[in-house]
């Protein structure tokens, strides 16, 4: 197996989870929802986490799992019986995405293209894995440059980190068995720049964003409270906007505006079909911690 970038203690004793077990149930979550408040230590290009302190921890995070999480329904013995297998030599993976906020208390959030064989047509912030003896927040930004063009000058920005995330691809059962495994750390980057300062300088990647766009509170306070895994009403607030203004890019490099209608980012995993446009669960958990993190 490669080296592990995801370890646990439990009971003191380092663990290195395999491709099907659940991070969440290993580490002591019960059957609700979460989250779980989770103590960590950043190494380079790991990522320790224990249900209780240990010397070399660094903070205590939230960490949460979707309603519908796959490694908490996976049955070995049924998979077994229907012939199918899940990896054995791998492990969990480790990714980090970046709420880049501006100084207008904005944040920045890229839609997938649709060409991608993993989460196309998805929004979520800029991110994706960590390389092996890469700090935590050198990976995020340097994710943020691959993706957004970006580059952030180290005395014009402070972090923090938000959260954790534990992921599935696909996220359902229903969608097939799952391919990719990640704990994703959510990193909040505060900027010194507005968002139009910010604005002038993006430079999508092509090949990975076909769209951007900056949410303000409102809005993020809508989409981060839709439930995912319920029914629930799609009807709009009357406060908010119908619709709200992205740049979708064009085949010439360029960007064009589009009213993008908010009722699209109310849309939830479970009742939205495989690579319909929509927000992610793992965006939804992360932008509520970035409200609490505004006070909101």
């Amino acid at each position: 197996m490669a080296a592990s970038r995801v370890l646990l203690l439990l009971s003191g004793r380092r663990v290195s989870p395999s491709f099907a077990q659940s991070v969440c149930r290993l580490l002591g979550a019960g059957p609700g929802l979460g989250p779980w408040p989770t103590h960590c230590g950043f190494k380079r290009g790991r990522l320790v986490l224990s249900d209780g302190p240990f010397p070399d921890a660094s903070t205590t995070l939230p960490l949460q799992r979707p309603p519908f999480c796959p490694f908490v329904a996976l049955n070995q013995q049924q998979l077994r019986a229907q012939g199918a297998e899940l990896p054995t030599n791998r492990g969990v993976d480790l990714g980090v995405a970046v709420i880049l906020q501006s100084s207008d208390q904005t944040v920045l959030l890229t839609r997938r293209t649709s060409t991608l064989s993993l989460s196309p047509n998805l929004w979520v912030p800029p991110g994706g894995h960590v390389e092996l003896d890469e700090e935590l927040l050198d990976a995020g930004l340097r994710e943020l440059w691959e993706e957004s063009g970006l580059q952030l000058p180290q005395d014009q920005f402070s972090w923090v980190p938000l959260g954790l995330w534990e992921s599935a691809y696909p996220p359902r059962l229903s969608w097939g068995l799952p391919k990719y495994h990640h704990i994703i750390l959510y990193l909040l980057v505060v900027s010194q720049e507005s968002q139009q300062q910010l604005q002038a300088r993006i430079q999508p990647n092509p090949n990975e964003v076909s769209a951007f766009m900056w949410l303000g509170p409102d809005v993020a306070a809508a989409v981060a409270t839709t439930e995912d895994g319920t029914e629930t009403s799609r009807h709009l607030p009357q406060e908010l906007p119908p619709s709200i203004l992205i740049a979708e890019l064009k085949e010439d490099g360029g960007a064009r505006p589009l009213a993008l209608p908010v009722s699209t980012l109310l849309r939830t995993t479970p009742t939205t079909a495989e690579g319909k446009e929509r927000v992610s669960s793992g965006t939804k958990f992360a932008l509520r911690l970035w409200l609490q993190h505004l006070g909101r």
